[in-house]
């Protein structure tokens, strides 16, 4: 098979099997080798049948000599197979596998392993098992570290494995290995094709460790010299959008000057570093990173008025309704009276017209359609830009010429991994918040504390607050049955916990209109509680909001629970977060501690970093396209050591034939635009 080669797109079993496989992100067939082993079964120990004993795991090797049906007294089927050697014979048992008796066969040379047990005769109970056709077959799933993969429902091990084996073989003289041999030398690397083999069929856990770093090495190598190539042809970019700041400072200043609040240093710091990317030759290429409220939306708006005072307009890009309508309505308040347009384009909201009249054009992936077209572009922001696939934002970039371009995220992410995913961009960061924000106030509550946190929650309420509690996903992403656990718990807190108080429910599967008419009735204090699954963690500003309640939050990484607690605290009130955990694990509340005493979500991602090795945060800023998927972010050692390998090799990458290659296949698949 050919490696890149889309497994959909192939006959007979693949294409049956190509959306078990896509769960586990095996979309082309390279994709085979980069799933790793979870764990490795030790069938090492080879014996003949005298020298079995009880309770070891073994593999023998032998002949078949029967093979048969034994039926219980239920009419359950048992499948009874003797093996023999030339010391003795030993039992094989299976039950209710009837297809058993198809495969195995009166006379097969045959390899097993497994655990010995003896309740009357030596045997072993659903052996892994390979027929030996002839003296040169290879062992696969016996008499070797047998790899274990994580599967999903209607794929085993055992087909993973052989589809991986036959591929690693029937490939290995195309599998040119693109690091220079300086590279392989100087960081003592085992060959590409050696990693393969070890990755999966290692003689030893000590060669997979050593195949896994290399391949590890390869993906923090191939994303830095990446972003150095991408960094290099935007630096190319020449660009005619002159933005002018100079000529309408008097204006821009005007404008910070009667905001109802007043701008934090970091805010000031990042837009005169905007500013400084506007009178380069080149379009701006920059990322804002900030907490939930502290100001990336002004620093936003204050661009795309400079924008606008130089004759360009600009496009807003966020990820959902819900946000690019919070946007719209917040932009608008802010641009309006100074005599801006600006229209909106999402799927149930279209207020963009084409007579060149509108400024600034807020929206979702509607933004993208063939068929807008935005004259004069010279401004796109994207909001929480990892959500966004490579295309998408490359789509929304060509809808102008060499535009600026100026991407955003509330997401915390620890410096480490924005150097390392994002080093093609400048970066700003917002790391103060606006005076007067008070710090939320967050509890980890002990279970025996529960009944009286309900009962303060129902005192604040009384007093005019409102509150969220938010349900856990309970599968890895939002689905029907994650939506029935949240409308049990909702159903209970109603009925149970709340019955005088009004409650509402939002979840992921609820359509846009009703999402937005609940947000809307929960902001005009129609409702006192909102129960929600984590949809709730972007784009929902509810001034009036000031305690969070998290059920199960030992499930959420740290800075996803700082997300959480970023719906509160948006008023002048002071908030409250509670974290509701039923695990007694002494370093799983240890880590929930931490909440209690930290407030930056940069510092909460480090932290997650170093005690989970990514956490959850890395599924979102990975969405669209794994980054990594052998390496991690948290092997600082790691990339430290490719990092100054690319440096050091970048200088004369032209050098290097099959490394360009690499990083053309590459552009598209693990780099972010």
């Amino acid at each position: 098979m050919d490696l890149n080669a889309k497994i959909k797109t192939q006959g007979g079993v693949y294409k049956r099997y190509a959306p078990l496989l896509e769960k586990l992100e095996i979309i082309n067939f390279s994709d085979f080798l980069y799933h790793i082993p979870s764990h490795f079964d030790d069938f090492t120990n080879i014996k003949k049948i005298k020298d079995l004993q009880i309770g070891e795991i073994t593999t023998l090797i032998g002949t078949i000599e029967t093979v048969k049906n034994v039926y219980t007294k239920s009419y359950k089927k048992i499948q009874q197979v003797v093996i023999t050697d030339e010391t003795g014979k030993l039992e094989l048992v299976w039950f209710n596998q009837p297809f058993i008796l198809n495969v195995i066969k009166k006379g097969d040379k045959i390899s097993v392993a497994g655990r010995i047990e003896k309740t009357g005769n030596f045997k072993i109970v659903s052996p892994e098992y390979e027929i030996l056709f002839n003296e040169q077959t290879n062992l696969i799933h016996t008499g070797r570290l047998v790899p274990v993969y994580p599967l999903t429902q209607g794929l085993t091990s055992k087909w993973i494995r052989r589809q991986t084996y036959k591929l690693i073989h029937e490939n290995l003289e195309n599998l040119n290995d693109y690091l220079p041999i300086l590279i392989l030398n100087e960081q003592n690397l085992m060959p590409l094709t050696s990693a393969f083999e070890q990755l999966h069929f290692p003689k030893t856990l000590s060669d997979f460790n050593k195949a896994k770093e290399r391949l590890a090495f390869d993906e923090i190598f191939i994303l830095d010299l990446l972003s150095k190539q991408r960094k290099q042809l935007w630096n190319k970019n020449k660009t005619n959008l002159k933005i002018n700041y100079e000529k309408y400072k008097d204006k821009i200043e005007d404008f910070i000057k009667n905001l109802p609040f007043e701008l934090t240093n970091s805010q000031k710091t990042a837009i005169n570093d905007m500013f400084s990317d506007f009178k380069n030759l080149k379009s701006m290429n920059r990322l804002l990173l900030g907490d939930v409220g502290s100001g990336k939306t002004i620093v936003a708006a204050i661009l795309m008025y400079l924008a606008h005072l130089n004759g360009y307009k600009s496009a807003f890009m966020a990820p959902t309704e819900i946000l690019a309508t919070q946007h719209f309505k917040t932009i608008s308040n802010l641009l309006i009276p100074l005599g801006l347009k600006i229209g909106i384009q999402t799927g149930s909201q279209k207020t963009f017209n084409q007579n060149n009249t509108i400024n600034i054009i807020i929206g979702t992936h509607a933004l993208l359609s063939d068929k807008l077209n935005i004259p004069n572009l010279g401004l796109a922001i994207v909001d929480e830009q990892h959500r966004f696939g490579v295309e998408q934002r490359t789509i929304l970039r060509k809808k102008g010429d060499n535009i600026h371009f100026l991407a955003m995220s509330a997401t915390p992410i620890p410096r480490t991994v924005v150097l390392t995913a994002y080093g093609d961009l400048d970066v700003s960061y917002l790391s103060d918040m606006p005076k007067g924000r008070k710090v939320i106030k967050t509890w980890l509550v002990p279970n025996n504390k529960r009944e009286g946190a309900y009962k303060w929650i129902e005192k604040q309420i009384k007093k005019g607050d409102q509150a969220f509690i938010v349900c856990p996903f309970i599968e890895e992403s939002e689905s029907m049955t994650t939506v029935k656990a949240a409308k049990k718990e909702f159903e209970r807190l109603q009925k149970e916990i709340f019955p005088n108080l009004k409650l509402a429910m939002l979840h992921g599967k609820i359509k846009a209109k009703e999402k937005d008419k609940i947000l809307s009735d929960f902001k005009d204090k129609k409702y006192d509680i909102l129960v929600a699954t984590p949809v709730v963690e972007v784009g929902i500003d509810i001034p009036n909001a000031t305690i969070i309640l998290i059920e199960a939050a030992e499930r959420f990484g740290l800075a996803q629970l700082h997300q959480l607690r970023g719906r509160v605290g948006r008023g002048e009130k002071q908030s409250y977060c509670l974290l509701f955990s039923e695990s007694n694990n002494i370093q799983t509340r240890e880590r929930l501690k931490k909440m209690e005493n930290i407030s930056s979500g940069i510092e909460l991602a480090e932290l997650d970093l170093h005690l989970r090795g990514g956490g959850d945060i890395y599924g979102t800023l990975q969405s669209g396209s794994k980054l990594l998927k052998i390496a991690s972010f948290s092997d600082f050692e790691l990339i430290s050591k490719a990092k100054n390998a690319a440096n050091k090799i970048w200088p004369e990458i032209k050098k290097y034939p099959e490394l360009l290659k690499k990083l053309e296949e590459n552009s598209h698949d693990i780099m972010p635009d």
